[in-house]
């Protein structure tokens, strides 16, 4: 059976969606995507570091429209592990786990993998939104589209938009 690593934030939890909604809430203007096409979320909103810092934060993140029905279907026909560098910001550990136990309850928790650097991960294939996991990664690389990484090709990484993509092509 063929390993999946799959990220959370940007790619099953839609902390942009939530960057946006604490920046309306602050300066009250909502970005519009164009605006911040290209830019790290540091760039693109002033107080992202004290947001992903705040308690709840990782914890109230809405859930990436369907992830969660082509990942319950992906566990039938692969080994899934959700891998997170969760370490970045450590008070995100247990809402990391919170928010996969509600959204995600098919996941247990040998399959949640919490970490630093990603080069540590061994699977088949991987999906995140940043080049610095996916570039060292040895196995077939997806790469979710974000603000942040819409201006840079893909090299090598297979590009996709959304969950329906992603089933499109791992599911038959």
């Amino acid at each position: 059976m063929k390993r999946i690593a799959i990220d959370m934030d940007g790619v099953m939890a839609d902390v942009v969606e939530l960057l946006l909604d604490y920046h309306e809430r602050d300066f009250g203007h909502r970005k519009p995507i164009e605006e911040i096409k290209g830019l790290s979320e540091r760039e693109a909103f002033p107080k992202a570091k004290e947001y992903v810092h705040s308690k709840g934060f990782f914890r109230n993140a809405p859930v990436m429209e369907g992830s969660r029905e082509v990942i319950e279907r992906l566990q039938q026909q692969y080994e899934i592990f959700i891998v997170s560098a969760a370490t970045e910001f450590p008070q995100s550990l247990q809402e990391k786990q919170e928010w996969l136990n509600e959204h995600f309850p098919f996941i247990s928790w040998q399959q949640m993998v919490f970490c630093g650097l990603k080069t540590i991960i061994t699977a088949d294939i991987m999906i995140d939104d940043r080049f610095r996991n996916l570039d060292p990664f040895k196995g077939d690389t997806i790469l979710f589209s974000q603000h942040h990484n819409l201006l840079k090709e893909p090299g090598r990484h297979r590009r996709v938009h959304s969950w329906a993509e992603i089933g499109r092509i791992l599911l038959p």
